[in-house]
């Protein structure tokens, strides 16, 4: 289950958020993000554009996640929401839920919180009445 490999981001950096550099605010992006630095803010890739970011061991974030690849080696404090894949490295510390399609995680990550299947939450969600399968016609 669990397999032990080098941190792998997925093609081009298209933003690169440096080792020195601390950024307070909501951070929008499309392509390849990759963050060596500090953010303090929501993570939100744009709809409808790929997106993956990428959380290098030395880097973290303080809030939301939102993209459809999270590749995550640093410290994330907040919920994580991947549309496709996430990746908790070896040297991930994640706290909060992490809601996925497909999650792979390495030895050596740790995750305070819960993982949560995207079908999963929205067949739970449906069963309590919170989403309306059958919106009323009038």
């Amino acid at each position: 289950m669990f397999k032990n490999k080098p941190l792998q981001h997925d093609g081009q950096v298209d933003t690169l958020i440096g080792p020195q550099v601390v950024m307070r605010g909501d951070l929008l992006f499309s392509g390849g993000l990759y963050v060596e630095g500090r953010i303090i803010g929501k993570v939100i890739a744009e709809e409808g554009q790929r997106g993956t970011i990428t959380l290098a061991e030395n880097g973290s974030i303080e809030g939301e996640v939102r993209a459809p690849v999270v590749i995550l080696n640093g410290r994330l404090d907040g919920d994580v929401y991947a549309s496709e894949r996430v990746e908790l490295a070896a040297k991930a510390r994640v706290t909060g839920n992490v809601h996925y399609q497909v999650v792979e995680m390495l030895a050596g990550s740790v995750l305070t919180g819960r993982l949560i299947h995207a079908d999963a939450h929205a067949s739970h969600a449906l069963s309590e009445g919170h989403l309306d399968a059958h919106p009323a016609v009038g």
